[in-house]
């Protein structure tokens, strides 16, 4: 992974450049972040990248084959479907994580996909941030954008999905609570960057088809969503008191409709073959003889780790009576490949972000997101005593 860029970055790292970031952070958005910051970007040299976009390009030219009705069909139930058509996906999430490839070599593992919307504009932030805080990184080479874009034309793009041609204070960012989300700054970032409301969904006022919000004291129409409500959330929080539901016939535009949050995800791990995939299967229909060990099992829909189990037996199988909602998904052995100023070093999951360009009708990578951990999960959440760790960006090689 470069290693004299490495080795540079960290001889040169000051305690100070980071604490200027996290005090970044805290000026810009008058608050810190609710997840921890790592102290250091990871540097991916132009061959790993290669290898990153060639995985990317065939899971995507394989999603293009896929039915995606008869996998709405199979696991969207008919009252959770919303009744509009689903049009493209505006967003697609890759995320790899960095293993080891048993030749001491790195291999991006796919870990999962999804089509729904996550941090577009904090990322942007971060990046730059970065670059202001830290005099240690490199001056030149590298970039966290890609397809040749720059802060300018990355926020033309990522506005033009957004906002499409409405009127800000018509589009709002939907979301369940979200002064208590943890990834509420990237709510704060797109407020800042696109002028639109972050809206809860316990406050939507519905007329008819018709959504509305309010704000200083006027009530004000909702022609465009931009929605970050997840589902699974949605069914934990029991009595909430709604005047809509995602999957109610609405007259407003979804980015991205509802429906692609289940449609593209792990339910699709099991169809999806290329040497960067490990072997996935639906537990309703996995091979005799699996070596349990070697596999994780995951629920379908839900997110940042939630009933992942890493070690499962054929006992927790048998006692699980929804199995068309899981998937045995093979294990991957994250390198710790990331040198830090630490006795550990840390791991790295690498998500690459796309959003799907109308001009140029396909999916086209505008940025990433990085975390990086030194636990069995990438979850750091769960690593409250490690440095070294948390939210970062990938600098890749020009």
């Amino acid at each position: 992974m470069i290693p004299d860029t490495r080795k540079n970055f960290n001889e040169e790292f000051k305690q100070e450049y980071y604490e200027n970031l996290l005090q970044h952070v805290e000026d810009t958005f008058s608050a810190p972040s609710a997840f921890r910051i790592s102290e250091t970007p990871v540097f991916i040299d132009q061959t790993l990248g290669k290898r990153m976009f060639s995985a990317c390009d065939s899971i995507i030219e394989q999603l293009s084959a896929i039915d995606f009705q008869q996998v709405r069909d199979r696991f969207v139930p008919n009252e959770l479907q919303a009744p509009q058509p689903m049009g493209h996906p505006h967003f697609l999430a890759i995320d790899f994580g960095l293993c080891d490839d048993g030749r001491g070599g790195i291999t991006p593992q796919l870990i999962e996909l999804q089509a729904f919307p996550t941090l577009f504009f904090y990322q942007p932030f971060l990046g730059k941030a970065f670059r202001k805080c830290y005099p240690n990184l490199p001056k030149e080479g590298f970039d966290y954008y890609f397809s040749g874009l720059d802060d300018k034309s990355y926020r033309k793009e990522i506005r033009e999905v957004i906002l499409g041609h409405e009127s800000p204070e018509n589009v709002v960012l939907l979301e369940l609570y979200p002064e208590k989300q943890r990834t509420r700054i990237d709510f704060w970032a797109t407020e800042k960057a696109l002028g639109i409301e972050t809206v809860c969904m316990t406050k939507v006022i519905k007329e008819g088809k018709k959504l509305f919000y309010e704000k200083d004291g006027e009530k004000i129409p909702i022609h465009r969503i931009y929605n970050r409500v997840i589902f699974d959330e949605l069914q934990r929080n029991e009595n909430l008191d709604l005047a809509f539901n995602l999957s109610d016939d609405l007259d407003v535009q979804w980015v991205t409709h509802p429906d692609w949050f289940f449609v593209i995800s792990k339910c699709i791990m099991p169809l999806l073959k290329h040497k960067n995939v490990p072997a996935s299967y639906y537990l309703t229909d996995y091979p005799k003889g699996l070596n349990l060990e070697d596999y994780v099992l995951k629920p379908l829909f839900s997110f940042a780790g939630q009933g992942v189990n890493l070690h499962p037996d054929q006992a927790t199988i048998d006692a699980i009576d929804d199995k068309q909602n899981y998937i045995l998904q093979q294990k991957v052995k994250y390198a710790s490949l990331v040198k830090t100023n630490t006795e550990k070093n840390s791991k790295v999951e690498l998500r690459m972000l796309y959003i799907w360009s109308e001009g140029e009708d396909q999916f086209k990578p505008v940025i990433n997101l990085t975390r990086l951990s030194k636990g069995e999960m990438i979850n750091v959440s769960h690593q409250s005593n490690e440095t070294w760790v948390g939210s970062s960006i990938s600098f890749f090689e020009k």
